[in-house]
């Protein structure tokens, strides 16, 4: 039977109490860990966010109504305790921030009794994901997940201090707005009183924020809830939180230069870590010819290298036509690797065509001088000197290549091979905290699934001013964007970019996009027309909180960091959402029927 608290007053948490309480009596609350019945002695660990308490149960000293009541304590049992704080002496526990003392019992009340959890709430829990989500108000109680918790919300409590201090407003924006085209899929709401019509769940606050700096507001900050209906990966959630700014009268230095600092502050303060600045930066052209990737892990040096120009003409047809269609070849080579069993070397080929390549070549020069290689018989002797002497292939390496006529698979294959090198060859060097900033990326991308340039980043994003005049060729590619990516250690963990200003640059982006003037005004007629209204230079960026957060704490997931996330379908197995409506009357109120195809 649960009883009630009234009366009795928590002076502290579990982890808070020192040695300066020693002597004092004490009223504590939270869960049972675990307790040990002795006979005479009754040992309970007390739990709560802050950590773990022991507290003494004697017969003599606190009675034998509470001694009997004591006994029957279980795990996650809720209870209150007072008594005196006493120290441990020479049984202190090291592990515990509170093992130099214990609460010696006095009285007891039990304020909830429990069932047995489903799994032990415990540190470093090894209960599959799956269970832990469906009761994930106990695995929230296990003190690893909990620190994650909290050390994310002293980072959003850090976050606004800095930008406070620094003249930014803390301004909301709405959460049900117009869908807008590009990017990832809206989530839509159906309205009651608009029949056929839907608002969208903002994937980002975008166009309010730009509002915003039209309005005057000058600089604006949010932790922003944002939501994107696309397939999940281990570091995406349909829902989601972004630290997101804007700035006016600014260009990409002064954006880049506040929040290098802000990066500095809230790593300094949660990880003690000291970064040194200015940051690293990387144009995006550099990073994929140099890494194949957008976002590259620099915590090892792996560089792509550049082998065209060393195979053009060769006798191997895979590489020689390649680079007569205007191809590309490019290699990784990995010193003293020669003698990297096949098997290993065919998982590698694996991997590769998984990002399209058609395979992955190998040259392997052995340190008797032998070789082992997939495409050297179809070479002369002149082709391996030209190759070795590119590459700086000697004895004892291993040189991996891929070819083909379209440059972005060898970045993607061969920078997702880098990947896995870096981590099976054990080249990563762990503590390493390194920054990048990637610039100049291009302002459009070709979808071939829709026959026509894109935005790589979103519409509004300004070109870089040299490039203006390109934006009237008919090859899109070379345009680059006055855009930034922050990266660490392989993870981009937020970008933004210089925004257009500029009502005939913004016009000239989505014709160039393929968007009729009447359709743009259908979509973004509210901003074409502020922007009638006198529009400040202004630009921004935003953080992935919850990726941020990541990689504080050192999680493998971003699940680990969120109270309560979705699992890898995207579905709430607490909640057991998305459900059924069970009234019929609620669809009926917004005009939609669900049928069977």
């Amino acid at each position: 039977m649960a009883e009630s608290m009234r009366g009795l007053h928590r002076t502290a948490r579990c982890g808070e109490l020192g040695e300066e309480y020693i002597g004092k009596t004490v009223c504590m609350m939270g869960w049972v860990q675990k307790s040990r019945n002795k006979g005479g002695l009754i040992f309970t660990d007390l739990r709560d966010r802050s950590g773990i308490l022991q507290i003494l149960f004697e017969e003599n000293e606190c009675g034998a109504e509470v001694f009997e009541k004591a006994s029957k304590l279980r795990a996650e049992f809720v209870i209150a305790v007072e008594g005196e704080l006493r120290s441990r002496g020479k049984d202190a526990n090291a592990s515990l921030a509170t093992g130099a003392v214990e609460l010696v019992a006095k009285s007891l009340r039990i304020l909830a009794e429990a069932e047995t959890p489903p799994f032990p709430i415990e540190e470093d829990s090894k209960t599959k994901e799956d269970l832990r989500l469906k009761y994930r108000y106990l695995d929230l109680r296990r003190p690893d997940l909990a620190k994650r918790i909290m050390t994310r919300a002293r980072l959003s409590q850090l976050i606004r201090a800095f930008l406070s201090r620094e003249g930014f407003l803390e301004i909301e924006t709405p959460t049900l707005i117009k869908s807008t085209p590009e990017g990832a899929r809206d989530f839509l709401v159906p309205s009651r009183l608009h029949q056929g019509s839907f608002y969208a769940l903002p994937q980002s606050p975008q166009l309010l924020k730009q509002l915003l700096m039209v309005s005057g507001m000058d600089r604006y900050f949010q932790l922003a809830r944002c939501y994107r209906d696309e397939d999940l990966r281990a570091d995406r959630q349909p829902e989601f939180t972004q630290v997101d700014m804007e700035l006016s009268f600014v260009d990409m230095e002064d954006v880049l230069e506040v929040n290098e600092r802000l990066l500095q502050y809230i790593f300094k303060e949660i990880c003690q870590v000291d970064i040194s600045l200015p940051l690293q930066r990387m144009t995006w052209i550099d990073a994929m010819e140099n890494y194949g990737s957008d976002k590259p892990d620099l915590r090892f040096d792996l560089p792509l290298l550049e082998c065209t120009e060393a195979v053009r003409g060769c006798g191997f047809s895979v590489f020689s036509q390649c680079v007569e269609n205007g191809g590309k070849v490019k290699g990784i080579l990995l010193k003293g690797q020669a003698s990297m069993p096949r098997k290993k070397i065919d998982s590698y080929v694996e991997l590769v065509k998984g990002y399209q390549a058609k395979g992955l070549a190998w040259f392997g020069y052995a340190e008797d001088g032998s070789v082992k290689s997939s495409f050297a018989k179809f070479m002369s002797e002149e082709d391996v000197k030209r190759l070795t002497e590119a590459t700086g292939l000697e004895q004892g390496d291993l040189l991996f290549l891929v070819s083909d006529e379209k440059k972005q698979v060898v970045w993607n294959s061969l920078g997702a091979l880098r990947l896995a090198l870096g981590k099976d060859l054990d080249l990563i060097q762990k503590g390493q905290w390194k920054f990048l900033w990637v610039t100049e990326f291009p302002m459009f991308e070709y979808s071939e699934e829709l026959g026509r340039y894109q935005a790589m980043h979103h519409p509004f994003t300004m070109p870089m001013e040299e490039d203006l005049p390109l934006v009237d060729e008919e090859d899109l590619s070379r345009v680059r964007a006055k855009a930034y990516d922050i990266v660490l250690n392989g993870t981009e963990l937020g970008g933004g970019s210089v925004r257009i200003h500029q009502s005939h640059v913004q016009e000239k982006m989505l014709e160039k996009l393929g968007f009729t003037k009447e359709r743009a005004t259908e979509q973004f007629g509210f901003l074409l027309e502020a922007f009638q209204y006198g529009v400040p230079p202004h630009a921004g960026l935003a953080y992935g909180l919850d990726r941020l957060a990541m990689w504080m704490v050192g999680a493998e997931s971003i699940r680990d960091v969120i109270a309560f996330p979705k699992g890898k379908d995207g579905s709430d197995a607490m909640m057991d959402a998305p459900a059924e409506v069970f009234d019929p009357q609620q669809l009926k109120d917004l005009h939609i029927a669900i049928t069977e195809e």
